[in-house]
C-alpha cells in the first residue's frame, strides 16, 4: 500500500471533504473541536486509508482554521 504524501493531493480531498460538510465546518469553528476527528476521517475515507497521518493533521488543522477561502 502506498502512502500519500503529496501535500496538493491531500489539500484537494480535505477542500472537497469541508465543501461537502459545510454544517459541521460551521459546528468546528464554533468550538465542536471533536469534528477535527469526523474531518480526518472523511478524508482518510475518500483517500482509501493512504494519506499520510502528519500531513493530513497539519494541513486538516490549518484548513478547519480558516485557512484558504473560508
Amino acid at each position: 500500500m502506498r502512502q500519500i504524501t503529496d501535500t496538493g493531493a491531500i489539500e484537494a480531498v480535505i477542500d472537497s471533504v469541508i465543501a461537502a460538510n459545510p454544517k459541521q465546518l460551521a459546528d468546528y469553528r464554533s468550538g465542536k473541536d471533536n469534528l477535527f476527528r469526523f474531518f480526518a476521517g472523511q478524508v482518510m475515507k475518500a483517500t482509501g486509508g493512504k494519506a499520510n497521518p502528519t500531513q493530513l493533521n497539519e494541513l486538516l488543522k490549518a484548513k478547519l482554521a480558516g485557512g484558504g477561502s473560508g
